[in-house]
Formats: C-alpha cells, sequence, structure tokens
C-alpha cells in the first residue's frame, strides 16, 4: 500500500521504519532530442519527453518500493516525486517516502 497522505485510513502504524528512495538519472538522445524538436514545432503535448518522464518515474517507484520490501515495510506514506536538472539534458528523478509496518485498525465493541 502506497499513499501521498500522511497516513492510511483504517490502519495503525506500528514502526516508522525510516525513508526510502528510488533515483535514477536520465539523459535524453539525440533522436530523442530530434524528434521532440519536430514534435514541437506543432504545439501540444510532445510525446516523446512524456514517454521518457514516464518510464523515469516508473523507475523510480519501483526502486523505492524495492527499498521499502528490503527494510520489511508493507506500506508506504507521504511518497512524493522530485525531479531536478542536473545539467542541460541531464535530469535526476527521485521518488522517496516513509516505510512503514501498518496493522489494520482494531474496530471499538459496540454495545
Amino acid at each position: 500500500m502506497i499513499t501521498t497522505a500522511l497516513e492510511l485510513p483504517g490502519y495503525v502504524v506500528l514502526r516508522n521504519l525510516g525513508v526510502v528512495r528510488g533515483i535514477t538519472v536520465r539523459s535524453r538522445s539525440v533522436v530523442g532530442n530530434f524528434f521532440g524538436g519536430l514534435q514541437s514545432l506543432f504545439g501540444g503535448n510532445i510525446s516523446i519527453y512524456s514517454n521518457l518522464c514516464e518510464k523515469a518515474r516508473a523507475e523510480t517507484y519501483q526502486l523505492m518500493c524495492e527499498h521499502a520490501k528490503a527494510l520489511g515495510a508493507n506500506a508506504i506514506i507521504a511518497m512524493r516525486y522530485d525531479a531536478t536538472e542536473v545539467m542541460p539534458g541531464l535530469t535526476e528523478v527521485l521518488c522517496y517516502g516513509s516505510a512503514v509496518l501498518v496493522e489494520p485498525e482494531k474496530s471499538s465493541p459496540t454495545f
């Protein structure tokens, strides 16, 4: 279970296992820049760059999940993405959150 919220409704956090992250650094290829440049002439969504961004996010998400699993977490809360241009054409994408151990809330007995 992964959420951008600070808690999981219906669950209690038993232990916070620390920050987990996935990171990748991506560059645009010469071919990608060429086709991206062509697409930008016509305006609208530049799909070649959208696909590159989506692949980078998916990769960092997977790495973050693997990091959490290695710590024994069964959930991640406060998940976020961040991206930074390291240098022109080179971008770092980071996915991070708090790895936690959760269990379902015990409902209070009703009388």
